[in-house]
């Protein structure tokens, strides 16, 4: 739905509006409480915000961990799908998650992929067909404290080597 709704917006917006907007208008994304509020126009830089509020809190008054994970959790998979394109299958694999201190005011994330990461990604994908990266972001507050710290590992794959894959593993079981 996500897929076919986008690529009928391309006819009449940037991705990077249509990656915003569809974000922050996603029932799915919505209840994280978070915000896109940058989307380069490249899609290699999103920077998102979470403010306290009721939906959030936790007992102890501050920003509750889950909604500090579920607001990073999709940002880069999705954004690294719009970058490598269509022949290539991205899936999160993993995540390890560092809670510093209690958020107790507005905080920020920023996701990056820089031009040589993606260089790097698609030449070991030509390489191995699959691979996994990891990525480490931080939500800090407006004094730039890091409250969380979340490690993401990514599997990347070329498509058709995924499904002939999956389908070896269809025939085997």
């Amino acid at each position: 739905m996500y897929k076919k709704g986008t690529e009928f917006l391309k006819r009449f917006f940037k991705t990077s509006t249509i990656y915003k907007y569809g974000f922050n208008w996603s029932p799915m994304y919505r209840r994280t409480t978070a915000k896109l509020i940058t989307v380069s126009d490249d899609l290699s830089y999103v920077k998102i915000r979470l403010k306290p509020s009721w939906k959030n809190r936790n007992y102890a008054g501050s920003i509750f961990g889950g909604s500090m994970l579920s607001a990073t959790d999709p940002i880069y998979m999705i954004q690294l799908i719009q970058l490598l394109g269509e022949d290539y299958v991205v899936w999160d694999k993993a995540v390890e998650a560092r809670y510093k201190k209690p958020g107790k005011s507005t905080i920020y994330g920023e996701f990056v992929f820089k031009l040589e990461e993606i260089k790097a990604i698609k030449a070991s994908v030509a390489t191995n067909f699959e691979t996994d990266i990891h990525k480490t972001m931080h939500l800090v507050d407006d004094e730039q404290n890091i409250i969380a710290t979340f490690n993401k590992t990514l599997y990347i794959a070329d498509k058709q080597f995924y499904k002939e894959k999956l389908a070896k593993r269809n025939t085997n079981t």
